[in-house]
């Protein structure tokens, strides 16, 4: 790791001169760099973890362990994006345990890390709607619901339900507000666990002043130039190296040179904010930057795909920074672009993906063999059946419901299920029906990775039900 050691820091990761591959890229969208432009790329997805994350993740817990609020065999629990629990289970080989709060909707490849690494992965998702007999605020329904699935998640990670039904009132408001960074401080201070706070925590800024930022200042100097020069172009997940960039370049020279990018409302870029979701962030310090600037990941979309076949390693995330810095070199100038993780695991992103989702209209012209019911929570009442056959023109007979326990099972372990095997033998084009359409996407696209082809229900049967209360659809699973 990069640290500093009698004055200097050692164990640097790579800053290297991309103006050339830049220039050309900069053809593609009919650009031209400044004559005086240079565009340094700073390689952080060399990192131990692949991703920058690996920085304050280290540095917080160990200052914790020299505090003492860390200790060998404690558990550590956090809300991540990905990089961050990454970096974590990476670190728990010292012998910590580490939960990390999670979403299914992260990008198969970092999920598929997650789970692949040292961690226990606690998924957020519901795919729910108001449960039969519920009445009363949807959004408070859903919160009962996902806090149901968390207390059922905690039990089989071994922990005692006992603490969190002493503070289920508390865990649902958070959960109705979608307040998933607090959520885990409340665990935290529940069990007794220790929470690195990522998002609050003044550390994560300090990892990048004190060795991120003079780092690549003496790695500038070395090219004949300097921060002072130079602007740094971010994008923004928790504030911590905007923050930590801009505490440097302001105290050393005086000036604000840190332009942090980000993709527009509504567009999900993996590990990153939009402006509006940075906003609440305690991190989230506007007043320190140069500029803030929003970019369109289909635009640079095209840059990643060059990039990446020029050999250089670099994420979702540092397209829109280094998209954001061609632009800006137009006018000449020097940059320094944060690579804050590598491709590995977005590779899926860059590739031709078959259909997986289709609609009613879609599905009721689609010619489908079987017709299979999945969800780890809610099981179709007879009145469900006809509703899903009538709606979609085929016989009851074609609708299979396996077991919720089989589908959670699927999720959990990305795996198939030999339960499922049997609903899906025989079957060429199965068309997979749930709550909303979020559960069944998700296992269109685990079958998927394992050769089995088949399309998801956009909706679901929520998209049946019209005016139907769903409860009258719907029950809850009992096996």
């Amino acid at each position: 790791m990069p640290h500093e050691e009698g004055g200097s820091i050692v164990n640097a990761t790579s800053l290297s001169d991309i103006t050339a591959d830049i220039k050309e890229c900069a053809r593609l969208y009919n650009m031209e760099l400044g004559g005086s432009a240079r565009i340094f790329a700073k390689f952080d997805s060399e990192l131990m973890t692949g991703s920058i994350k690996a920085r304050p993740a280290v540095h917080i817990l160990h200052e914790a362990i020299k505090s003492g609020k860390l200790r060998g065999g404690q558990v550590v629990i956090e809300a991540t994006s990905g990089n961050f629990g990454i970096a974590l289970g990476r670190i728990s080989r010292l012998g910590l345990v580490v939960v990390s709060l999670v979403s299914r909707k992260l990008q198969e490849g970092v999920f598929a890390e997650l789970r692949n690494g040292e961690i226990k992965v606690m998924d957020l998702d519901m795919d729910v709607c108001p449960a039969p007999g519920m009445k009363g605020d949807a959004d408070a329904m859903a919160a009962k619901a996902a806090a149901a699935n968390i207390r059922s998640q905690i039990a089989g990670l071994g922990f005692d339900t006992g603490p969190f039904d002493g503070a289920a009132q508390e865990i649902e408001s958070l959960l109705g507000k979608q307040d998933v960074i607090n959520l885990a401080k409340l665990l935290a201070r529940t069990y007794g666990f220790f929470c690195p706070e990522q998002y609050d925590n003044e550390l994560n800024i300090d990892a990048h002043s004190a060795v991120t930022a003079p780092e690549i200042d003496s790695q500038l100097k070395g090219m004949g130039t300097s921060l002072g020069n130079a602007d740094v172009v971010c994008a923004f997940g928790t504030g911590g190296t905007s923050g930590g960039l801009s505490r440097y370049a302001s105290a050393k020279y005086g000036k604000k040179t840190v332009h942090v990018v980000f993709p527009p409302a509504g567009q999900d870029v993996a590990g990153i904010r939009t402006k509006a979701t940075a906003s609440g962030l305690s991190m989230y310090r506007p007043e320190l930057y140069a500029a803030e600037h929003e970019v369109d990941f289909g635009k640079a979309r095209q840059l990643l795909r060059f990039l990446v076949k020029r050999g250089h390693d670099i994420g979702e995330s540092s397209a829109l920074a280094l998209y954001c810095a061609m632009q800006m070199a137009a006018d000449g100038g020097e940059f320094v672009v944060i690579v804050a993780d590598g491709i590995a695991k977005y590779k899926k992103s860059l590739e031709e993906q078959p259909r997986m989702q289709v609609s009613l209209q879609e599905a009721a012209a689609g010619g489908y063999d079987r017709i299979i019911w999945v969800h780890a929570q809610y099981t179709p009442r007879e009145e469900g059946i006809k509703a899903i056959a009538k709606s979609l023109g085929v016989d009851e007979s074609r609708i299979h419901v396996p077991k919720a326990s089989t589908i959670a099972k699927l999720l959990a372990t990305q795996q198939v299920p030999d339960e499922l095997q049997g609903d899906l033998e025989g079957s060429k084009k199965p068309l997979l029906v749930c709550m909303a359409g979020n559960t069944s996407l998700m296992t269109a696209k685990v079958l998927a990775g394992k050769g089995i082809m088949a399309e998801s229900l956009n909706g679901g049967i929520m998209e049946l039900a019209g005016s139907t209360n769903p409860g009258e659809l719907i029950r809850q699973a009992t096996e």
